[in-house]
Parts: structure tokens; sequence; C-alpha cells
């Protein structure tokens, strides 16, 4: 297998030495994106919210969770390293974007998340407040780096590449303590310094937007995957399921001030509706968000030492102007609506109340309480083990940010529920 020029040593490091047999043909990029693929996180995905919760069983049983989405998202974005590697003449001779690599990233890129999607992250947030806080995509690296496999408390041992695909945001939470989200751990600062090469960040990169709007190509690429994803599947979704119609969306249309470019996309949808071709019109056009992909050269700090970083994604105006309209009208003619919100209400009351009987007994029980067996028992002794509550904190927030959302109803169903006492709510 030829080597791609694109990358090097640097870019294939791992945090800790990664033992291997000698005799494996996969690159360390494929290992990766393997590992990723075999994971118990990944399959819980299948469990988690993307757009409807995954509870809702029967006549929504068909529409996408967090894991389908995941899939959906590694194949955008396999397919935009094939076109960049295809129509960009600013790679060399032997280079190309490494579609193992991205792959990886976006398989990864939603491991973090709890049950009930965003729902679940902002009380996860409010909740671990006191804690060091909450946020999906600083989990997601907890998982890549510690609790996968957990045995070995190393994660995956990912490379450096792909740790830095994954990290949309590298600013700490200490140095935005006000920030509701965008953040890593704290304690992170470990991975943060090994992704940068032990390179301290120009003084204009400053904590919050500017330092997290510094990324890789490779997560460049993975985000646009990801909107793309969201915004068109999730608008897809929606409207099959009914909570978007004709007469909605134009009573929306005429509500506000629309360009002629998104007014066009709008009768687009409207006619994609009425012939009953949503589903395979919104399908056609994931091909011009990918093609609507260049690459722009650049220059920065950590250049020298990677060639990830002399290249830049640039998305066509129109085209990620298209996708920020989606996400509006899924925002406002869905996640807005009472349906949804009434949801979102009973599920981070779930969260709220798991977590507050597990503070109680686990993080910082009273003096006196009896100690009951609410969790696995390696679970329990592994957050009895912590002196710090800030730590014990972070255990009790990793098992329930690892379940999925039926899970998480089950487990306050028995705790909260006066009513659950047949033998199959014990199992």
């Amino acid at each position: 297998m030829s080597a791609n020029r694109l990358y090097s040593a640097f870019d294939t490091e791992h945090p800790k030495p990664r033992h291997t047999s000698g005799q494996d043909h996969r690159t360390p990029f494929q290992i990766d994106r393997d590992r990723i693929l075999h994971s118990s996180a990944l399959r819980r995905l299948q469990g988690k919210t993307q757009v409807f919760y995954s509870f809702l069983g029967g006549e929504y049983d068909f529409y996408r969770t967090r894991l389908t989405h995941s899939l959906e998202v590694a194949q955008i974005g396999r397919s935009i390293c094939g076109w960049l590697s295809k129509s960009s003449d600013l790679l060399r001779d032997g280079e190309s974007v490494d579609a193992d690599l991205v792959e990886a990233a976006c398989l990864a890129h939603d491991l973090g998340h709890p049950p009930f999607g965003h729902t679940g992250e902002r009380a996860l947030h409010d909740l671990m407040a006191p804690y060091g806080g909450f946020e999906g995509n600083a989990q997601t690296l907890r998982q890549l780096t510690v609790t996968l496999f957990a045995e070995s408390r190393d994660g995956i041992n990912p490379t450096r590449a792909l740790l830095d695909g994954v990290l949309k945001y590298k600013t700490l939470q200490v140095e935005t303590p006000e920030a509701a989200n965008h953040y890593l751990y704290n304690d992170q600062e470990t991975y943060l310094d090994f992704v940068l090469g032990s390179q301290a960040f120009p003084a204009e990169l400053t904590p919050g937007k500017e330092r997290n709007g510094f990324r890789s190509l490779e997560c460049q690429i993975m985000d646009w995957a990801d909107d793309t994803a969201y915004s068109i599947n999730d608008l897809a979704d929606a409207i099959q399921a009914g909570f978007i119609t004709p007469v909605k969306l134009e009573a929306w249309a005429t509500q506000g001030v629309l360009s002629d470019a998104e007014a066009a996309h709008v009768d687009f949808l409207l006619k994609a509706m009425r012939d009953g071709k949503v589903e395979a019109r919104l399908g056609r056009s994931i091909g011009e968000h990918i093609r609507a992909c260049r690459l722009e050269e650049r220059g920065n700090f950590l250049s020298a030492s990677t060639r990830r970083y002399h290249f830049g994604l640039v998305v066509e105006p129109d085209i990620a102007a298209r996708a920020r309209v989606n996400k509006r009208i899924a925002k406002e003619l869905v996640f807005d609506t009472p349906q949804l919100q009434q949801l979102d209400f009973k599920a981070a009351s779930v969260i709220e109340r798991l977590f507050n009987a597990l503070r109680d007994h686990y993080i910082e029980p009273a003096p006196g309480r009896r100690s009951l067996h609410l969790l696995p028992e390696p679970v329990a002794k592994a957050i009895k083990a912590e002196p710090e509550k800030e730590q014990r904190a972070r255990l009790v927030c990793d098992w329930i940010a690892n379940l999925t959302d039926r899970s998480a109803f089950r487990v306050h169903q028995r705790l909260f529920d006066t009513s659950a006492g047949a033998l199959e709510d014990l199992l």
C-alpha cells in the first residue's frame, strides 16, 4: 500500500504507544475507524434521538436515529474526500484527503451525545455545572481517549489526526466558564496539547469563537458532512412525519424576509412535497453539497508540522445558504413546536431526576444515608474509589450519557414510577 504523502508520522502518532502484531495490513487511520465501528458506544447511538425521540415506536420507528445519522455523515464525508482528491489541483502527486480518517471522524462525531439529543446535553451541562460541565464534543473526546475499551483507560488510543478531526472546539471550560457549550473539559488539556504538538496558540486565537474556529481540514469536512446530513435528511424526516406541510411551509415563508434564492428553495420544497417526491429530490441535493466543496491554501502555526494545515475547506456560498435555510425551517417548524418541546421537557426531567438521585448516593452522599445499590457494581466501585467529588460526578455523568433513550426511561421508571412493579420492569 503506497503511503499518502499528505500525512506524516506527526499525523499518525498516538498519545501512548500503540501495540500491534506487526502483521496488520491496515493503516493507522483504518485501525481507528475499525475500532470505532466495533465499539458499543457506536451501537448505542441506535437508541439515541436524532430528530424524533427513539422511544416513539410504531409509525415513528422508520425515522433516523443518531446511528443512522452518523452512518450517513460518514458516507458523505468519504464522498467529499473523493471529490476533493479528484477535483483539486492544489494537491501534489501522491496526496489525497484520507477517506478512512474522515470516515472515522464522522462515525465518532456523536459518540459523546447523551440520551434525548441536545435536550439531554443541555440538562447534563446544567447539572454538571458545579463539577466541570458537560459538552457532547468533549464527551466524544473522552470516549475516544478514556472510556471506550475501558479496561485500558486509554480509549482507542487514537491517532493525532483523528483526535484533531473530532475536535470542533479547542477552548477549555475554565477559559470560558460562562459558556453553555463549545468547550473541552479542563482535564482534557493534555490531549489538546498533544493534538497541537505541544505548540501554544498564537495570541490572535483567543479562547472562544476564534480558537474554536481553528479546525483541521478533516474536521471541517466532517462538520460540513454533518451539516449536509441533518439539514437535508432531518428535514426529509420532518416532512415525512407530517410536522412540515405545504400549508405550514407557505405560512412560514410569508412571515419572514427571504432572499430570492431562499424563496426559490422553498418553492422547490413545496413542489417536492406536492409531488410526493421529497426523499428522492432532497437526496439528490446531497451530491450538490458534496460538489460545492473545494480546497484553499492557508498558512498557520501548525502548517510546518503537518500538510493537513496547509489547506482549508471552502463551501460555495449559495449551497451553504441553502443548508442554513433548511435548518431554520426544521428549527422553527419542528423543534420549536409545543409537541416536541413537551417531550423535551419530559426528557430533561428524566435526566435531572436520575442525576439528582445518583448525586445524593454517590457524588455527595449525606452523612448517615443508607447506601443503596443503584448502579452496576463495577461502576459503583469505580466511583467510590475516587476521592474527589468532581471525578465521582464525571463517572456518574459517563454512566448517564451512555444510556439510550429507552434505558434512561426504564431506570427512571424503576426509581420513581410507583406503578412499575411487574417482573419485566426489573429486567
